[in-house]
């Protein structure tokens, strides 16, 4: 009897827990009533447009539970502190065409004179329980007080490393417009954002901005849900388009058919911004593996790479720096140029790839 009664106690105290306004809201009314109609809504829940299981045939949650605790690699963390820049965004001029990387998937450009903001995450952690999955010592070089008016926020997904309570919550008096996929403006909309300046949309919808911007929102292969309620909300990469550039922004994918069919309407691209961290076979459906990242930027006509989704926070097995090796090893294989900047680092977007592998200084 006291272990159920354990067991009791404990279910509340989580149904407690979740409670609290990080986690978010899932889409109702008018919003859900909207998502029902998408094509990609089919069962109560968006959907991938090729058969995607979470975990890849023969492989067990127990499996991959064991793993987390025991099979991680001895190098899954940096022992050294990540090096970094520090640049000043409250000052720059406005005729810059740059890019500063704030680590995994997080990044903000100046393009053609409109400032950009990519999932970013500034809380330190990506978990709702802040003294886990903290970020590598170093690589939290930037408070949203560095960052200038943002134009427009691209929001990907609603994971928790992607889509950071805490920092939205900070950003909301500088952002001009956000532009999500269709449910996750639900979140936004409880946490205090005015929904007039949210572009909510699905896979193939497309946003004039105006002055010769652009945003096409296109599939990637993933899932979403910020608790234990999956795909709710949809996750997508953007075609984004200035006066002077086309860009891939990818969010998380695992590897699929669409990026040869985004690659040819809408390519070639000056950069592809891909994930290419936090894989495992055990997953492959919804990460890419690196040596994918290649070929999908291949496939998107891509004029350079930049892999993201990397060098600040563990969530996979893997050593913390095999995945930028393995995919630095596989574009020099298909004699694509990458963009590897260190964390903070200003770089021209489109301008001569930066080069150095800073990661090998460190162990």
């Amino acid at each position: 009897m006291s272990i159920l009664i354990v067991i009791a106690l404990l279910v509340i105290a989580i149904a407690i827990f979740m409670q609290q306004p990080q986690f978010g809201k899932q889409p109702e009314g008018a919003r859900l009533e909207r998502i029902k109609q998408s094509p990609n809504y089919r069962g109560g829940k968006f959907q991938n447009l090729s058969h995607t299981p979470d975990l890849a045939e023969g492989t067990s949650y127990y499996t991959v539970f064991k793993e987390f605790f025991f099979g991680k690699e001895e190098r899954n963390k940096p022992k050294d502190s990540i090096p970094t820049k520090k640049e000043d965004l409250l000052q720059l001029d406005p005729e810059e065409n740059i890019l500063v990387w704030f680590g995994h998937s997080s990044y903000f450009m100046q393009a053609d004179g409109k400032t950009i903001l990519v999932d970013p995450v500034f809380s330190g952690s990506v978990s709702p329980i802040s003294f886990t999955n903290k970020a590598y010592p170093g690589s939290d070089a930037y408070t949203v007080e560095d960052l200038p008016e943002i134009d427009i926020l691209f929001i990907s997904h609603d994971h928790w490393d992607h889509l950071d309570y805490e920092t939205v919550l900070k950003l909301k008096p500088k952002v001009k417009k956000v532009i999500t996929g269709l449910g996750t403006a639900q979140h936004l909309e409880y946490w205090g954002y005015d929904t007039t300046i949210i572009e909510e949309k699905d896979w193939g919808d497309h946003v004039d901005l105006g002055d010769g911007f652009t945003v096409d929102v296109t599939p990637a292969r993933h899932f979403s849900g910020r608790s234990f309620t999956r795909n709710k909300a949809l996750w997508v990469s953007f075609v984004f388009k200035t006066p002077s550039m086309k860009l891939f922004l990818g969010g998380d994918s695992g590897y699929d058919y669409f990026f040869k069919e985004i690659g040819d309407k809408y390519g070639p691209f000056d950069l592809a911004i891909l994930e290419c961290g936090q894989y495992n076979e055990y997953w492959k459906y919804i990460h890419m593996m690196p040596e994918q990242v290649a070929q999908a930027a291949t496939d998107l006509k891509a004029q350079r790479l930049m892999p993201v989704h990397w060098s600040k926070f563990s969530l996979a097995l893997h050593a913390w720096d095999e995945s930028i090796k393995t995919v630095t090893e596989a574009a020099a294989e298909k004699d694509l140029p990458l963009l590897t900047p260190m964390i903070g680092e200003k770089v021209n977007i489109i301008g001569e790839p930066v080069k150095e592998e800073w990661w090998n200084t460190i162990e």
